[in-house]
């Protein structure tokens, strides 16, 4: 088990909307169909609010903290940095379709519900397990010493 959690600047802006995550792009859809929201409850220093961050979170594999950040969780760590590299792009993209000034298209309830099915047919089931062993081959050649 495997969780991630950020500040980007991209991920704070997206939380801080009313709307949340919405359905621009192709990567939002995959976040979309495994999305939870957090309310926040001021800087996470009191455990009484683990409790409610699980209960949120529940079977999703995403967790927007609003006026905060993100949150992924996986079986593994590939798991859980796909999904964030995923909510992270889906972030960067609302925001600069945002920033673009026209109207904002949002992809069709319809579509959004058959996401988590064409996710699973996407990744061949393997999840992060798809791209995490190019992600590793490529950091082995950047810098092998995160190994030792």
């Amino acid at each position: 088990m495997c969780w991630l959690h950020v500040h980007s600047v991209n991920g704070v802006a997206v939380s801080a909307q009313a709307g949340g995550v919405l359905p621009l792009s192709q990567h939002s859809l995959f976040v979309l169909s495994s999305l939870a929201y957090h309310e926040y409850e001021g800087v996470a220093l009191e455990a009484d609010e683990k409790p409610r961050l699980v209960r949120d979170l529940g079977d999703k594999h995403c967790l927007m903290l609003r006026n905060h950040g993100l949150l992924t969780v996986g079986t593994s760590v590939a798991e859980a940095f796909v999904a964030m590299y995923f909510f992270e792009t889906t972030c960067m993209i609302q925001v600069r379709a945002q920033a673009g000034g026209g109207d904002l298209r949002l992809i069709p309830p319809p579509i959004l519900a058959g996401a988590q099915a064409q996710w699973q047919q996407v990744t061949r089931g393997a999840g992060g397990g798809l791209a995490w062993p190019a992600l590793q081959r490529k950091l082995d050649r950047l810098d092998p010493s995160y190994r030792t």
